[in-house]
């Protein structure tokens, strides 16, 4: 499938697929995600773009992004992201 004019394809590491407008790549949260991805997976240049999250932390990191929400809360965000464990992560902001 093609995306909507305008928008990309990345998938969760649970399989989901998300279609993002591309105004939303001028986003600190989603250059940190996709700095996180390449940590994770490397970079393929083959392939769809797999992020190291699942569906609903992806789901909440858009509805950030949808909602237009201050800078500051952007950076708590990013911020939580922190080192520890991807599944750690996921639970803080899910909570």
């Amino acid at each position: 499938n093609v995306a909507e004019k305008g928008h990309f394809f990345v998938y969760s590491n649970d399989g989901k697929r998300f279609m993002i407008p591309l105004t939303y790549l001028n986003s600190e949260i989603l250059q940190q995600l996709f700095v996180m991805a390449e940590e994770e997976f490397g970079v393929a240049s083959d392939g769809p773009i797999r992020l190291p999250f699942d569906s609903v932390f992806l789901e909440y990191a858009i509805s950030i992004l949808e909602r237009d929400v201050t800078e500051d809360f952007q950076k708590a965000l990013i911020l939580s992201f922190g080192p520890s464990s991807t599944l750690c992560q996921q639970q803080i902001l899910v909570c």
